[in-house]
């Protein structure tokens, strides 16, 4: 059968669609091997990151065990006898599982009250424990520090969350900082 020269031009614009074709699937590949590699390459780390789990649930299994040493040895602790008024009442040993409170019996010497940020954030460098609480109807933030033989306590405004989260997103996702926008992204109309 012979070829007409219409057929002909036909077949070359489908071999052109074809090859087309098979060159955007190429560069679609080269892409899915890169981002590929980028994810091997961070599954990689993750080993590290279980070892820092693994030592963190460890000192959060020692942590509670102390507590429970510490309530234990809180209801252990016989009544108290106070006198009120002209008779004597028996009054129980509250047994609470605050750390703080806990502390405070036992090795505390001193109790600082922080009024300037500043001043807690020198003083609770590499404290051996530290505790939070976020009130948030009121906008307070408190932070207690035991180091030594001390409890640093800093109580004031919440501080600013889009800063922290900018921080948290940058190191997570290995992103320049100065890369991490506030707002959101949305599709040209």
């Amino acid at each position: 059968m012979a070829e007409t020269p219409g057929s002909k031009d036909k077949s070359l614009e489908a071999l052109d669609f074809i090859i087309n074709v098979l060159k955007e699937h190429e560069q679609i590949l080269d892409t899915s091997i890169h981002e590929l590699a980028t994810i091997t390459e961070q599954l990689g780390d993750t080993d590290a990151l279980k070892c820092k789990m693994e030592k963190i649930e460890e000192k959060i299994g020692s942590l509670q065990k102390e507590m429970t040493n510490l309530v234990g040895y809180k209801s252990s602790v016989p009544k108290q006898t106070l006198p009120v008024g002209d008779k004597k009442q028996e009054t129980p040993v509250q047994t609470t599982a605050e750390v703080s409170t806990a502390i405070v019996q036992s090795d505390v010497s001193m109790v600082l009250g922080c009024k300037n940020w500043s001043d807690f954030q020198v003083l609770a460098t590499r404290a051996q424990t530290l505790t939070f609480n976020i009130k948030e109807p009121e906008k307070i933030f408190q932070v207690d520090a035991f180091s030594g033989k001390q409890i640093i306590t800093y109580t004031g405004a919440l501080p600013d969350f889009s800063v922290i989260f900018k921080t948290w997103l940058s190191r997570q996702l290995d992103s320049p900082e100065q890369n991490v926008l506030e707002g959101f992204l949305d599709k040209p109309k």
